[in-house]
């Protein structure tokens, strides 16, 4: 199976961790996504997040993957989440994918960010520079 990783975790992900876990001597290409926690929301200054999970979400974004990994063109998948307090630059999910193909590398990755997006139970809480926060359904 092409999965290699797929995780939450409490400390900074490493973009060089997931590029690695998905090489393949027959990859042409790695299609690579990284998510970062920006300092707004449309016009809304945003100065920093919490992402909370279900206690599910281990299991889910395992499942995600592992179906986008079973995708034949698919030769290595990984993706990582954060959960946790996340500041203004801090990388929040990393996401790759290895294909034959530069097209294929890209549509995948393009289908496992989506996917973990809509699926994954995970919020976050956004703190705005007034002091409010408000939460958002999934990440």
């Amino acid at each position: 199976m092409a999965l290699v990783l797929a995780e939450l975790r409490s400390t900074p992900l490493s973009v060089a961790e997931v590029l690695a876990a998905v090489a393949h001597p027959a990859a042409g290409g790695r299609s690579v996504f990284v998510g970062t926690v920006r300092d707004n929301d449309g016009d809304r200054a945003v100065t920093s997040l919490d992402y909370s999970a279900h206690p599910t979400a281990d299991e889910v974004i395992r499942t995600i993957a592992e179906r986008i990994a079973a995708e034949p063109a698919v030769l290595g998948l990984a993706v990582l989440h954060r959960v946790g307090s996340l500041e203004i630059g801090d990388d929040a999910i990393v996401a790759a994918v290895a294909t034959a193909h530069r097209g294929e590398a890209f549509d995948a990755c393009r289908r496992l960010v989506d996917t973990v997006k809509h699926e994954l139970p995970v919020w976050k809480l956004q703190r705005f520079a007034d002091g409010s926060t408000e939460w958002v359904g999934s990440c």
